[in-house]
């Protein structure tokens, strides 16, 4: 077969997430917005709530949906995006939270659910979404009046622990909702990592969950194997894929993997990429292509039947290196190609 195979450990996934929880005394929710960064919403939140988990977050109501079928009634289903025009069937059928984000979203929500619950989300300073402290100020009392089930924000630089943002967005958050009578968040994975104080009444960790930083104790989630389609020798001289963007200098053996772009693997990372067979590092070389990647094996005794590009060799960060980027995109980006095995929580 020259289908790759991505392992999903939902027993990693569930032991990040309890892990996460003992740091906070308040309640710990769970995003899995985004098919819980790619690796299945469905599969992802079932394992979740029978770990303990009673509150996900989503970023669209159509997500929401999926979450809650998945789930059943019982858990609370925020959504981060609030509620948008045409989506007041969604959020009443599959009993969603918005998280309101601006005057308009409220009067929007009232109108066409009134009752229905709903969350309130600001802005601390990110300037993304939620409330600036005008529309809030103008706002507070009625929302506050309609019993929000939470008030939210979210923190620009919680990745960085020492970043002055953070102090900035607590001490704003704490101007803009101290004395009101809600449950308060303003955590996700990089703010239950600075402390106490960023807590309030929940967290609500994401990458964490999966394996990724700022969680740098997280057990690993993924693994991706690739099989070797072919070995080849070359020649000094010959190149290798598209562009001829790499010469070999020396005799070697190149092997031809069967994945690429198409399945998520960025081009970007081919200068600087490795793979692993067994315990030795291979060098990707040439360009990644739609569906296969060269891989210099030539210090390989037997060459390999297949590869790992993540796994307890490589996480999804030291593969985003490799690619200028982070490991939220190297989860989010895997293919629909893979043949996904769930190890089950």
């Amino acid at each position: 077969m020259a289908q790759s195979e991505l392992t999903i450990d939902l027993g990693a996934i569930c032991t990040n997430w309890r892990a996460l929880a003992q740091m906070s005394a308040g309640d710990t929710a769970a995003v899995v917005k985004a098919n819980a960064y790619g690796l299945g919403a469905k599969r992802v939140s079932q394992a979740l709530a029978k770990a303990g988990a009673r509150t996900f977050f989503v970023a669209m109501a159509e997500e929401g949906a999926t979450v809650r079928n998945a789930l059943g009634p019982g858990p609370t289903i925020g959504v981060f995006g609030g509620h948008m025009e045409g989506d007041a069937a969604l959020i009443r059928d599959a009993n969603l939270v918005p998280m309101i984000n601006s005057i308009d979203q409220m009067l929007r929500h009232v109108e066409a659910l009134p009752g229905h619950p709903f969350g309130i989300q600001l802005d601390s300073g990110m300037n993304r979404l939620g409330m600036e402290a005008g529309e809030w100020s103008a706002l507070r009392d009625i929302a506050l009046s309609q019993k929000p089930v939470l008030v939210m924000s979210h923190l620009a630089c919680a990745d960085e622990p020492g970043h002055g943002m953070n102090a900035f967005q607590l001490q704003t958050f704490r101007q803009m909702t101290d004395g009101i009578n809600a449950p308060r968040s303003l955590g996700a994975t990089g703010g239950t990592l600075l402390g106490a104080e960023y807590h309030f009444d929940m967290t609500r960790p994401g990458i964490g969950l999966y394996g990724g930083l700022p969680y740098i104790e997280a057990v690993p989630v993924v693994t991706l194997s690739i099989p070797v389609i072919q070995v080849r020798d070359v020649n000094p001289g010959e190149s290798v894929g598209y562009g001829n963007r790499w010469v070999a200098r020396v005799p070697g053996k190149i092997a031809t993997i069967s994945a690429g772009y198409a399945d998520g693997i960025l081009r970007a990372m081919g200068p600087k990429a490795y793979v692993w067979a067994g315990e030795s590092r291979c060098k990707i070389v040439g360009r990644i292509s739609m569906d296969l990647i060269g891989v210099d094996v030539s210090a390989l005794k037997d060459p390999p039947d297949r590869v790992e590009l993540l796994g307890q060799h490589q996480s999804i960060d030291s593969v985003a290196d490799a690619g200028g980027t982070i490991g939220y995109e190297i989860l989010t980006s895997l293919g629909p190609r893979y043949n996904r095995t769930y190890i089950t929580a």
